[in-house]
């Protein structure tokens, strides 16, 4: 079992960056790969960056290649989003997910999710 806690959402201008953060419990936190995703009002969640159990591998959806970053310290069980020249079409809830030892793009390759932090770019 894994419990995921997201952190550092929050309102920036457009041009602006923020830094997300996951912090997981339980022992096994290297053992899974991770993911962001986010769920805008009136949209589906969607696939924004995943990374694999080691760190080595990761993925991004087009929308934020090159302006977003994910990356995870196994030693304080933690994953970040690092997202910066963000845009007003950026604002949703993100949400953290562990899965299994590959990255996933799709939703139900997560058994784990976060209860989710607000991200909102003004214009």
């Amino acid at each position: 079992q894994v419990q995921l806690v997201e952190s550092g959402g929050g309102l920036v201008q457009a041009g602006g960056s923020l830094r997300l953060s996951c912090a997981a419990s339980g022992r096994t936190f290297s053992s899974y790969a991770m993911g962001w995703f986010r769920q805008a009002p009136g949209k589906e969640r969607e696939f924004v960056a995943a990374i694999s159990w080691s760190g080595i591998s990761t993925r991004y959806a087009d929308s934020v290649k090159g302006r977003f970053t994910i990356s995870r310290d196994n030693a304080k069980n933690t994953v970040y989003l690092q997202m910066n020249s963000l845009k007003p079409e950026d604002t949703a809830v993100y949400y953290c997910a562990a899965g299994g030892r590959s990255i996933g793009l799709l939703r139900g390759e997560y058994a784990y999710w976060g209860q989710g932090t607000q991200v909102t770019v003004s214009s």
